[in-house]
């Protein structure tokens, strides 16, 4: 049966038909999956300016967990070895806040929005895009700067975990430049591949979540989120400076996390559906209205 040319055009019949077609296939191609990945990312591009950045801001209030479950997990355990293993999962808990919950996060714009760039490869959905980086990742970093205040100065956390805070959000400035910009495209990278999997994962969802946001903490790499709630708080507790968050973490890790993701991810696995990517639009293009 011949669909309806605007049901064909409608970015979000698509992909609930893909997302339908994942469901039955239970392991979809790479061309599913880039499909269910660029028929959203077309969606993220259309979203209102205000809304993106709200969702964005509370992101990153979210992300704070990222910090606040691992630091009363470390003030309660003893000091070995095996007590990071424990405590890093805790990491995960904003990442499922605000994956699951569906807010903005900068790293998994670096590979949603891309794939429309790559497919439709036109000035005006390059500025469609930089216009999305821009406005998620300033409400991510605002997000990040309050609820970081909130935690230093409200009061609401005991003074040992206030210190297991300050030691895990020491790591984020500790490094110099490149060794924080090699921490970040490791962690762009493994939190685009989340999204690249996430669509054929169904049910099991939070347990990849769970799992590669796990290692990103595990392996002390740079996101520049939740490592955002992490510098700020030394920044708001006197311990570093604005300086020390711009160039020893804002940008290196910005940098690291959008080639990470975007270079590593997007377009690499664009490349591996290119040829079929390229025979669809050909064949739509012969559609007769």
């Amino acid at each position: 049966m011949v669909r309806d040319k605007n049901k064909r055009a409608d970015p979000e019949v698509r992909r609930d038909e893909l997302l339908k077609e994942v469901s039955e296939i239970g392991r979809p191609d790479a061309y599913v999956l880039h499909e269910v990945i660029r028929l959203e990312g077309d969606e993220e591009l259309r979203r209102h300016g205000l809304a993106l950045f709200l969702s964005a801001f509370a992101a990153g209030l979210s992300i704070a967990l990222s910090l606040i479950v691992p630091g009363v997990l470390r003030s309660h355990l003893p000091e070995t070895d095996w007590a990071k293993i424990v405590s890093s999962m805790g990491y995960a808990v904003g990442f499922l806040v605000v994956v699951l919950g569906r807010q903005q996060l900068f790293t998994e714009n670096t590979i949603t929005p891309v794939l429309p760039l790559l497919h439709d490869r036109s000035v005006k959905t390059a500025v469609r895009v930089v216009r999305l980086w821009a406005i998620v990742l300033s409400g991510n970093i605002l997000g990040t700067l309050a609820i970081a205040a909130v935690v230093a100065h409200s009061g609401a956390f005991e003074p040992p975990v206030l210190k297991a805070f300050a030691e895990i959000s020491h790591d984020a400035i500790a490094h110099d430049f490149w060794a924080t910009f090699v921490k970040a495209v490791f962690a762009g990278w493994m939190i685009a591949l989340m999204v690249w999997f996430l669509p054929a994962t169904a049910s099991a969802a939070p347990f990849v979540i769970l799992l590669m946001t796990w290692l990103v903490a595990l392996c002390s790499l740079a996101h520049i989120v939740a490592g955002s709630v992490e510098a700020f708080y030394l920044v708001v507790t006197g311990a570093a400076s604005m300086g020390d968050y711009g160039f020893k973490f804002f940008l290196p890790t910005l940098l690291g996390n959008t080639f990470g993701g975007a270079a590593l991810v997007a377009v690499l696995n664009y490349g591996q559906v290119a040829p079929e990517v390229e025979e669809t639009k050909a064949v739509e293009g012969e559609r007769p209205d």
